[in-house]
């Protein structure tokens, strides 16, 4: 077992990490799904359609399993989100389709809209079945910058309308969020992958990996050499805690930690700390602490400076953290980490309130927590690459209009980069609004 300090390797056997990084939601059987399916109002005016960001026909779907006709509903989802298998998996559904539901009341509790998605696109994808056709070559040529769900939404959708795709991704494999930023439970077995193969199957895209923008591309060029560009970059800067970090050993970013665990076949190759503090609130936050614990970790804790409503994690995620064995602690904000020898040995929290004026202010309260790793989780950042010409940028993000155009004619963008909620199902809705501009735009029914 190789050890550092108490950072170490090998904690568990083969067989418990197996057991504890098994899909968390386990697949509904073909009767459990009949019967799930029937539970369903079929709403004429369905809330969970309006909830839904990419506007998958819900009722519709599930009455096609509820008639057996698995191959039909499938279609009827991938038609509005190609990326339905793993937004099945990973979207928050307790807060959008599910949490919309008419039948969840205290009462009785929602349709499993996830399971059912999931149930009907699994299906499809175990068969190797092609739902879409490629339209005839237009001769159009479109650059997609970024392989992640919002990228390859825009590139499938451009396919299908017979253009050809170029996507240009920075790293040695496409995906995105979904290949390295979600937590290893909730896309087993390597799915994300296996899902991007049967996007790419409609033919008419080429992934070019290693090409990053600002460095090995410039937009001038693509806007030169192609007749649109998408932008779907990510948000890849980090946020720093800002406690000179850099300087001990057993601290690092959440997000490199997940990744890390994403991109290894074998769990027991990972190290972790015997007792783990994790510093944030949203769910990068809650998959590091889980799995830190589904790692072997004895003590994890989750220490967020607000209350509990005010974490970006869902409670549904807040309660799992809960039930793995993490404790979450709140009204708390790191001031210090201590250690011993260049090694992380704890750190020091002050205790937080609300101020008269609502802001959030630090109390002389101190309190510390020992810890031999440390997991930074504060937030991720979008940084647009330096190039020779950059679109119109607010707040941080990209500015666009309804189309996902930016301040650049032919120029679109979508995903983390642009305004909105950072979740796979809206970058995937990003893509594809995009793409629908793009070829109204080629087709001579939009004007650039």
């Amino acid at each position: 077992m190789k050890q550092i300090g108490d950072i170490a390797a090998g904690r568990l056997s083969e067989a418990e990490l197996a057991a504890n990084f098994a899909d968390v939601h386990p697949p509904l059987s073909l009767d459990e799904a009949l019967i799930e399916a029937s539970r369903c109002y079929f709403c004429f005016d369905a809330p969970c359609v309006q909830a839904c960001p990419t506007g998958i026909d819900i009722p519709g779907f599930i009455r096609r399993i509820a008639t057996g006709n698995l191959k039909g509903s499938a279609v009827k989802i991938l038609e509005e989100n190609i990326f339905g298998g793993s937004c099945a998996r990973v979207c928050p559904t307790e807060i959008l389709c599910e949490g919309a539901c008419v039948r969840n009341t205290q009462e009785e509790r929602p349709v499993k809209i996830g399971l059912l998605q999931r149930h009907a696109t699994d299906w499809l994808m175990q068969r190797n079945m092609q739902p879409f056709e490629r339209a005839q070559p237009t001769g159009k040529k479109i650059a997609v910058v970024g392989a992640g769900p919002a990228g390859l939404a825009c590139a499938h959708r451009l396919a299908r309308y017979g253009h050809e795709v170029v996507v240009f991704e920075a790293k040695p494999k496409p995906g995105g969020l979904n290949e390295y930023g979600v937590a290893a439970y909730k896309l087993t077995d390597g799915f994300a992958r296996r899902e991007v193969d049967f996007l790419l199957g409609i033919g008419g895209i080429r992934i070019e990996y290693g090409k990053t923008l600002g460095k090995d591309l410039s937009l001038g060029r693509l806007r030169q050499d192609y007749d649109a560009v998408f932008l779907g970059l990510g948000q890849a800067g980090v946020k720093a805690l800002g406690l000179d970090e850099a300087k001990l050993a057993g601290v690092e970013d959440a997000v490199a930690f997940i990744a890390r665990l994403r991109q290894t076949a074998d769990k027991r190759t990972i190290a972790v700390g015997r007792r783990v503090v994790v510093i944030g609130g949203g769910n990068t936050a809650i998959d590091a602490a889980v799995q830190a614990r589904k790692l072997g970790a004895e003590e994890v804790s989750l220490v967020y400076r607000r209350g509990p409503e005010q974490m970006s994690a869902t409670q549904w995620e807040q309660d799992f953290a809960k039930l793995n064995g993490v404790q979450i602690r709140h009204w708390a904000a790191p001031v210090r980490l201590l250690g011993e020898a260049g090694v992380v040995s704890g750190v020091e929290f002050a205790r937080t309130r609300l101020g008269p004026d609502g802001a959030l202010t630090l109390t002389e309260e101190r309190f510390t927590l020992p810890a031999d790793m440390v997991l930074s989780a504060i937030g991720q950042v979008f940084i647009m690459p330096a190039t020779d010409e950059v679109p119109r940028i607010e707040g941080g993000r990209i500015v666009v209009d309804a189309d996902r155009q930016t301040s650049l004619a032919r120029v679109f963008a979508g995903g983390d980069c642009i305004a909105g909620p950072d979740l796979t199902v809206q970058a995937v809705q990003d893509g594809k609004c995009a793409a629908e501009a793009i070829h109204r735009m080629l087709s001579g029914k939009r004007e650039d």
